[in-house]
């Protein structure tokens, strides 16, 4: 029997989840069908995320009920890495301005800027459940025995439900549009013959098992927590609590020295978790469930991740090496984004071809972001001043000017993912602002360009036009943009109304003034004072990014335009964004 919908979705995870929960809420008429292997609950490696997912979530119309799945909140994690003995804390925010709030709670103030650490057997469950109730058929315990393709093109997908599988009716499923959230699997991917960019010669092997009653490394007010992250000489322990009784504890090694050392899985598992100190101490009283388990850790890149009806999504896009927890949070984002693009081609209102392609160039730019951060982590001599020396010029190649420590916290919050433009967003910021975002998570001092100078004038030397995706609300809008070495300044929201003054107001008093002007005119649904807050970020980004000079003129009167950022900004933090 034939089952016929819009998009068929190969994979459950929450890349799959995400993609089908997504359609069907911004196109209620859409068919879509989830087809997954296994029956939920179950167990899979890949707990740790990043703060971005919860935007997610809640855009999915789920948060609240991870949240009520009560699994730790993570602020952030601690590392040893190289040489050194000591431990150094990297977080989200700060552990002393984490407020003790009862759960389950609501996603504002300090929730936006944390994330979960989950078990995945509850997690997976938990969206694919959702996108049930969103409207997916969803066919579980079914699996995909051929991908009948022709030419470029995808032509229906023959299933093999298994004997215990809820449903049984169908042996084919046919759809305009096809989503492979297969994983590292590939189905269609390894069916349409895409190769693999393997752009690093990393490659280890990942051993876990989970245990029962460890210890935290940390408590932190109710249920907040750091994951910890161990080097020994020949890998590194990840040490992930999942709930109050089960944690994650696993070892990441090289390959070669698996293959080198002779030793069975049990035996290198079971010596790393006794040699490092800390873990060591951490299990004295816990249990092993005794379920060992294996997987190779490739980094690797699709070379294609679109085709003339279907889309690679999660990881069958590429996977990057997991030291910093950025393998969920592509999923989810790249799973977005395959729905808004899914979405914006049946309008046919934008060209098909630079929405496809703009795809492709995101995800395919933010894995080999990764993949370069991983391959330096592993040769560096340990020390994480040089880490963070060589994230800056992956930031640099991102198209962001940042310090050592900036470009860290970018890359380690997950700025990383997110480079569509919010660029109307009032009360919260735009990750290009890195000024802002550190001083938000960081007690680090910074100047600001725009108090100690009294004169900005634009600078578009070398300057081409172009178009960057806005993925908003199930849509894609082609924003306009300038492009120069790397960097792009979009033509919409807050940038042009700060564009559009400089055409004009070259001191800080004219520019308060005519911003004010805009802001009654353009944005007239906006309060004065947050959109000047987020006129001023956007202000420095353009300084720090070359469009905008600004000098210091003697005889010309000074203003400091921006006063007291964080209390200003602590105000605004709950609010949503104005669209």
């Amino acid at each position: 029997m034939n089952l016929q919908v819009d998009v068929a979705i190969i994979g459950g995870g929450p890349a799959g989840a995400t993609c089908g929960t997504l359609l069907r809420k911004y196109d209620k008429k859409l068919k879509v069908a989830i087809i997954e292997r296994e029956t939920f609950p179950r167990d899979h490696v890949g707990e740790s995320q990043l703060p971005p997912i919860s935007d997610i979530l809640r855009e999915m119309g789920c948060w609240d009920k991870v949240e009520a799945a009560d699994f730790p909140i993570k602020i952030g994690a601690t590392y040893r890495w190289g040489a050194t003995p000591d431990l150094w804390d990297f977080d989200f925010i700060k552990g002393e301005r984490f407020k003790t709030v009862p759960r389950p709670s609501k996603f504002e103030g300090q929730r936006r800027d944390t994330t979960f650490q989950v078990e995945r057997a509850t997690y997976d469950k938990i969206l694919l459940d959702h996108a049930k109730l969103n409207g997916c058929t969803v066919l579980q315990g079914t699996a995909v025995r051929e991908v009948v393709r022709e030419g470029d093109r995808v032509a229906s997908l023959h299933i093999e439900p298994s004997k215990d599988a809820p449903d049984q009716r169908y042996s084919e499923v046919s759809a305009d549009t096809y989503v492979d959230c297969s994983g590292h699997s590939g189905i269609l991917r390894r069916a349409m013959g895409i190769e693999l960019d393997s752009p690093s010669s990393l490659q280890n092997i990942a051993i876990w098992d989970y245990w029962q009653n460890a210890d935290w490394a940390i408590q932190i007010g109710v249920g907040g927590t750091r994951i910890q992250v161990m080097s020994l000489g020949y890998g590194w322990i990840w040490f992930i609590p999942l709930g109050p009784t089960r944690t994650s504890i696993g070892l990441v090694i090289p390959a070669r020295y698996y293959k080198e050392c002779g030793k069975k899985p049990e035996e290198i598992y079971s010596a790393a978790i006794t040699q490092d100190p800390l873990i060591a101490s951490l299990i004295t009283n816990a249990t092993r469930e005794n379920n060992l388990q294996t997987t190779k850790d490739w980094s690797f890149r699709s070379k294609r991740m679109v085709g003339e009806n279907w889309f690679l999504a999660g990881e069958s896009c590429g996977f990057a090496d997991p030291i910093l927890s950025a393998g969920m949070t592509l999923a989810h984002w790249s799973a977005r984004e395959t729905a808004f693009t899914i979405l914006e081609l049946a309008r046919n209102r934008v060209p098909g071809d630079w929405l496809k392609q703009s795809y492709d160039d995101l995800q395919s730019k933010r894995i080999w972001q990764h993949i370069r951060f991983a391959d330096y982590w592993y040769t560096a001599n340990g020390q994480f001043t040089e880490l963070k020396e060589f994230t800056r010029e992956i930031a640099r190649d991102a198209g962001l000017d940042l310090t050592a420590d900036q470009a860290f916290q970018w890359l380690g919050t997950g700025g990383f993912i997110n480079e569509e433009v919010t660029l109307t967003g009032l009360g919260s910021f735009d990750l290009r602002a890195v000024k802002l975002l550190v001083e938000r998570f960081s007690d680090e001092g910074l100047e600001w360009a725009i108090n100690s100078n009294n004169c900005f004038k634009l600078d578009l030397d070398g300057a081409t036009e172009g178009a960057f995706p806005r993925y908003l609300e199930g849509r894609v809008e082609p924003v306009r943009c300038y492009f120069r070495d790397g960097k792009k300044l979009p033509m919409a929201g807050a940038y042009q109304a700060v564009f559009r003054c400089l055409k004009w107001a070259f001191d800080p008093d004219s520019l308060i003034k005519n911003l004010e002007a805009i802001r009654s005119i353009s944005f007239p649904w906006t309060e004065p004072y947050p959109f000047r807050v987020l006129a001023l970020q956007v202000l420095e980004a353009m300084i720090a990014e070359g469009w905008v000079v600004a000098s210091r003129i003697d005889g010309q009167p000074m203003r400091k335009l921006w006063e007291d950022p964080k209390s200003k900004l602590a105000a605004l933090a709950g609010q949503d964004s104005v669209k």
